[in-house]
């Protein structure tokens, strides 16, 4: 089950929502955590294996808490033995498979079938909040959860189960305790589900039909202006997917009584990759930062130890979204990337806007179509048609497949680049109006489930991940 989906909307929600307000608040969290494991047993039908893997990650973390916290001279130990066991956990399912299939290149003798090894809903980011969790009591920075229904409410909660924001205990502790929920605050979280329910469903769902189509044509067969116009159709589509997700687990979050971090901050609007990864995906970047980035030593070993710990940073980013050697190949561009701006290049593109914003305008979707293309040898391809005159066919420039997909695209393309600036937004904040707010939110909703209800609907590209 997916926010962007018709049993979700018209059923999930109806149904949750009318029990959650209805119980007193002492029966909130039970009903939230039924809602929240239904929710993911409907996700997980067809692989039951997954939600027991999710119930034994969850009294992993919630154990290694308590003994962190009450057996202290062997805090070391349980701290390092739980996140060995989470590490493990997501690397079987998550990488496994593509290190074997690459062993069986080399030993074809090897005949172990890997096609049944799904990688379980949300993994990624129910493993991190977990890590993040115990390493908050190692820490110090948290009490350690002694009630197992908190617990477990807090990292099943469906709102940000499946592709986050990555939530911290300390982010939502008070409210799993207290919560007070106002029907103005439940009626906002309403109209914010309702908005990012747009941007995916109306915006980045046509966006990624183009970019599908690219793929079904073959790269090797498009033209050089409509590679461009592809990579740029993917990159906003990836946003405003991840982007209404995010905004759709907010407003949800608001609904339930609690503070869901935001995870966006006009990303497309930066001057320096730096600045984007700041920008873009904010609760990974910041569990990177807090996690892995400072206890390596962060910036305060000079500077060789400094770019050792970025190039570790960013190869595990490229690493976490993915098994494959483009997501190497792209974490390893951005490291790049970001340590060039570091000593030689950022003060120039943050003094200099318009350059910076030039640079940043190839800068993102090259970046992109290294993340969107796993096949190697598709890769190279696809950047010989965005570089013709690099590659064997440099008169793919002057070919015009392109215009038949502009026509076919163009007000999603400039709506999307519209939604990736503040001027909406700005524009939304001035309407005064109830009843005109109240049209936009309705008009969205009839138009993206119609959209729904005619097939017109594909799964958040983040879920992969």
């Amino acid at each position: 089950m997916v926010f962007s989906s018709l049993e979700f909307i018209l059923i999930f929600m109806p149904v949750f929502f009318t029990i959650y307000y209805a119980v007193p608040g002492k029966l909130k969290n039970p009903i939230l955590l039924a809602g929240s494991i239904t929710f993911y047993i409907v996700g997980t039908i067809n692989h039951p294996v997954h939600l027991l893997i999710f119930m034994i990650s969850i009294l992993t973390d919630y154990t290694a808490g308590l003994l962190i916290e009450k057996h202290y001279k062997q805090k070391n130990f349980f701290l390092i033995t739980a996140v060995i066991i989470n590490l493990l956990n997501l690397g079987f399912f998550k990488y496994f498979p593509f290190i074997f299939s690459e062993a069986q290149k080399i030993l074809p003798s090897i005949n172990i079938n890997i096609h049944n090894i799904l990688l379980p809903i949300g993994i990624s980011f129910y493993t991190f909040q977990g890590i993040s969790y115990i390493a908050d009591v190692y820490k110090g920075k948290t009490k350690a959860e002694k009630s197992l229904l908190k617990f477990s409410v807090y990292i099943t909660m469906f709102e940000q189960l499946i592709a986050g924001p990555i939530v911290k205990y300390s982010d939502v502790c008070e409210k799993l305790s207290n919560r007070n929920i106002k029907i103005n605050h439940a009626l906002n979280g309403l109209g914010t589900f309702i908005f990012g329910f747009g941007l995916k469903v109306l915006l980045a769902n046509p966006l990624g039909k183009l970019w599908t189509d690219l793929k079904t044509i073959g790269y090797d067969s498009i033209s050089t202006p409509l590679a461009w116009i592809g990579i740029f159709a993917f990159s906003l589509q990836i946003y405003l997917d991840f982007f209404g997700y995010s905004i759709m687990a907010i407003g949800l979050g608001k609904m339930l009584g609690f503070s869901i971090p935001k995870n966006f901050d006009f990303p497309y609007l930066s001057k320096t990759m730096t600045e984007f990864w700041r920008r873009w995906h904010i609760t990974l970047g910041s569990w990177f930062r807090e996690y892995i980035y400072i206890p390596l030593g962060g910036n305060r070993k000079g500077k060789i130890f400094t770019v050792l710990n970025l190039l570790a940073v960013w190869l595990l980013t490229g690493i976490w979204h993915g098994a494959g050697y483009n997501f190497l190949i792209w974490g390893f561009t951005l490291f790049l990337l970001i340590i060039t701006e570091k000593y030689l290049t950022g003060k120039f593109l943050n003094r200099f806007s318009v350059i910076g914003h030039c640079y940043m305008f190839l800068a993102i979707p090259l970046t992109w179509a290294i993340f969107a293309i796993d096949d190697i040898n598709q890769l190279s391809v696809f950047f010989s048609r965005l570089f013709p005159f690099f590659g064997a066919e440099p008169f793919s420039v002057f070919r015009y497949d392109y215009l038949k997909y502009i026509n076919m695209y163009f007000p999603f393309l400039i709506a999307g680049f519209i939604f990736c600036t503040k001027l909406p937004y700005k524009l939304l904040k001035k309407i005064k109006s109830k009843a005109i707010i109240i049209f936009i939110l309705i008009s969205i909703s009839a138009t993206g489930i119609f959209c729904i209800f005619k097939g017109y609907n594909d799964p958040f590209l983040y879920f992969r991940f």
